[in-house]
């Protein structure tokens, strides 16, 4: 017999010889369970800070009658007459407040609502869209 026929004679059965002692006799399970014990000690948990949703909803609320009163505080200084009766602060919102992050980043202190810029008008500008398939 040659070594090639032994070989695929002989695999099959060490193969199916090896998953039953690992499987059935538990010796997987055995490896498994003495693995995570020694790992155990190692674990590195994340703590997680949770807010309050109450002082969030406080803390936006200050903050929009913060801007209310400063924009009426305006209007009175700049008297309601200056501009016909318009009020000129009309459908404006705050800033948003600088990154928390160190600033870095390029888009640090760009408002998250902003929509940027429409390219789709720039000649060129849609080349790639025939390679899409819809």
């Amino acid at each position: 017999m040659k070594r090639s026929e032994f070989k695929n004679k002989v695999k099959p059965i060490i193969r199916e010889c090896i998953k039953e002692i690992l499987f059935e006799e538990g010796v997987l399970s055995g490896i498994i369970s003495e693995v995570i014990k020694s790992t155990n000690n190692n674990v590195v948990y994340e703590a997680k800070k949770a807010e309050p949703q109450k002082e969030l909803i406080n803390e936006r609320k200050e903050i929009k009658k913060k801007a209310a009163d400063t924009k009426k505080k305006l209007l009175d200084a700049i008297g309601k007459e200056a501009f016909n009766g318009v009020n000129i602060f009309e459908g404006t919102r705050p800033m948003r407040a600088a990154a928390a992050s160190d600033g870095h980043s390029p888009l640090s202190n760009v408002d998250p609502a902003d929509s940027g810029v429409d390219i789709s008008k720039i000649p060129g500008a849609n080349v790639w869209k025939h390679l899409i398939k819809e």
